[in-house]
């Protein structure tokens, strides 16, 4: 071990040698003292006095389709591994979104507004307290206990019932009758980390997870009839489902094809669950950030599964569960196969992580663990783009188990650059560029603040350029910056250091360094900390022999990539392309050189994902 240490630490001198002038990052306080106490450490990995807390959740759940009542119970065991002892238990009652009287940024509608979570019961640790010891506020619930001492465990019995939303569908209710998503629907112990204790802030319908890796055991009882699907393993298939239905399942589970596990005939003819008034659906799912479950008794269910692990053969099962009138959804399973195989062995090379992954017809566009629910779409392009994207959150953030809701750049802009590599290979004929024209057109306004101001100090405009475009611009610079090989090396040893853990922003940026063995800091501190914009501009073109040489200015302070596009006069085209390395050394011009026999006719800056604020200044055309 003392070996190995030394020669990473070599490493790192080596490195720091290697880019002396190199600026520091901005370490916030809380950080600082993360370092301090070896929770983490300034390479990017956890510390040696890392820590996080977990639970078992064991869940019984009653839902009604026709009352719409969501009722459960739940027994859990949470564990402080923490070194702090807690007087209180925060716990996240999202279903209150919907409470009337409660603050939110969503919109809802009258008949969608209630009294939010019931509870019933409330058992510590074998002794029952009056459900009014527990202090609700908002979409937060607070318990206070006796103290529980560092590793120690605590165990709660919890019975609670609210309404599923009809309409103002957020991300969960009712798709239309007989169908149904239902998220955020049980009570569950909210984060309690090294940086911010508890995770205080209140769900409002924007800002999306940040929630402790634990332990699903879910028991779902829905009417006959009904099909459900989940996050996780169904564990007790041949109880709900009638044999020939079982049988599809395992053939799908098996083979490349595409079978029909459910069709249009099957649900005329009926039987496909079994015969009781009432049918308990039995999941579990290990060391995941959330469960979900979706059940309809119309749609159709279409299943094909894949090889994700060249080494071991592991294959995921991959579903597109739809309503027959949606057409676009045929499709559906195909974009999500070929999505799950580009992640597994192309971006970000890595085999997915999961046994199954579940696309459902539903209001919104939003991702889970194993369970994506996504709005139907006309437009074949926007359907592969949305498909991908959601899909691609799997990775990021329920792989990694970032903080979305403080910093959503570091989910969505994955989940935006994979949707932009995934989309061509999915359709050649695709360009996607998600993003792109909002932020050329907003880059420097009053609304552009740097992507390190935290997600909840954020709305509107500046949420969605901080957490879409920009952040994954910054990927792709670095990305071209390193080279495919490099960067995935380095993005490797990041997924390697923290999947499963929760990432902070310091920790990706030094991860990436020490994993690429370059020092990227100049980067990350324009792109990610600064304010500023991106404008290159043609200066002027000259000729010298056979050689063009164009010079290039930058007018902003954001580094972009130079691409540069050569018309010659029989309207043949040439292209150069230099990375963001071209302003690392923070100057502000860079000349680039063609040699051609041909008489040069224009000469065009830029290209699909090179972001720049004036594009007039961007086309020379030769006298």
């Amino acid at each position: 071990m003392k070996y190995y240490k030394h020669i990473f630490f070599l490493l790192l001198f080596f490195i720091s040698i290697q880019v002396f002038a190199q600026p520091s990052l901005p370490v916030p306080t809380n950080i600082q003292k993360a370092y301090d106490k070896g929770t983490r450490d300034p390479d990017g990995m956890p510390g040696p006095n890392y820590w996080q807390n977990t639970a078992n959740y064991d869940i019984h759940i009653n839902f009604s389709p026709e009352t719409r009542l969501v009722s459960g119970a739940e027994n859990i065991d949470y564990t402080n591994n923490s070194p702090d002892t807690l007087k209180a238990i925060w716990f996240k009652v999202d279903m209150n979104l919907y409470k009337k009287g409660d603050a939110r940024n969503s919109i809802i509608q009258p008949q969608d507004v209630s009294a939010g979570i019931q509870i019933s019961k409330l058992m510590i640790d074998s002794v029952i307290y009056d459900p009014g010891a527990a202090l609700i506020r908002g979409t937060n619930m607070i318990v206070r206990i006796k103290p529980l001492m560092p590793h120690q465990h605590i165990h709660f019995n919890i019975d609670w019932s609210y309404a599923l939303n009809e309409t103002s569908h957020i991300r969960t209710g009712e798709v239309e009758k007989g169908s149904y998503f239902i998220a955020y629907f049980f009570p569950r112990i909210a984060v309690f980390d090294d940086i911010d204790g508890w995770n205080r802030f209140a769900y409002n319908g924007e800002q999306e997870f940040y929630n402790d890796f634990c332990n699903f055991n879910v028991n779902i009882s829905v009417p006959k009839n009904y099909v459900v699907w989940a996050t996780g393993n169904l564990d007790n298939v041949k109880d709900v489902l009638s044999p020939e239905y079982v049988q599809r399942i395992k053939e799908a589970e098996q083979n490349d094809a595409v079978i029909n596990i459910i069709d249009t005939n099957n649900l005329k003819q009926g039987n496909i669950t079994a015969n009781n008034p009432v049918n308990t659906w039995h999941f579990t799912a290990d060391d995941v950030t959330e469960f979900v479950f979706a059940t309809s008794d119309k749609y159709v269910w279409k299943s094909t599964s894949l090889a994700v692990d060249p080494e071991t053969g592991r294959r995921t099962r991959v579903d597109a569960v739809f309503d027959p009138r949606h057409k676009d959804y045929d499709e559906v399973i195909d974009f999500a196969r070929e999505t799950v195989q580009a992640m597994s062995y192309i971006f970000p090379a890595w085999p997915y992580p999961y046994p199954h992954e579940t696309i459902y017809d539903g209001l919104d566009q939003m991702e889970y663990p194993m369970m994506v629910n996504d709005n139907p779409l006309e437009d074949r392009a926007s359907s592969i783009e949305l498909t991908d994207h959601e899909i691609f959150h799997t990775m990021f953030p329920f792989y990694m188990g970032t903080n979305e809701t403080k910093y959503a750049w570091m989910d969505e802009g994955w989940a935006t650059i994979g949707e932009w590599l995934i989309s061509p290979i999915i359709d050649s004929t695709l360009v996607d560029d998600y993003g792109m024209e909002p932020y050329d057109q907003a880059a420097g306004s009053e609304n552009d603040i740097p992507i390190m101001v935290v997600s909840t100090n954020q709305y509107g405009e500046s949420y969605f350029l901080n957490s879409y475009p920009k952040p994954a611009m910054g990927y792709l610079y670095v990305k071209d910056r390193l080279g495919d090989s490099l960067f995935t090396k380095a993005l490797h040893h990041y997924m390697e250091a923290w999947h499963g853990k929760h990432p902070m922003p310091l920790d990706f940026f030094n991860c990436m360094n020490v994993g690429a063995g370059k020092n990227m800091n100049w980067f990350w501190k324009k792109w990610f900390y600064d304010n500023g914009y991106p404008d290159l501009a043609i200066d002027k073109v000259t000729k010298r022999g056979k050689n063009y040489t164009v010079l290039v200015e930058s007018k902003g302070d954001k580094p972009t990539p130079v691409d540069l596009t050569f018309t010659f006069d029989d309207e043949t085209t040439q292209k150069l392309h230099r990375s963001i390395a071209v302003w690392e050394k923070g100057n502000k011009t860079v000349e680039l050189t063609l040699k051609s026999d041909k008489k040069l006719k224009e000469v065009k800056l830029g290209s699909t994902y090179d972001a720049d604020t004036d594009s007039s200044n961007n086309v020379y055309m030769m006298k």
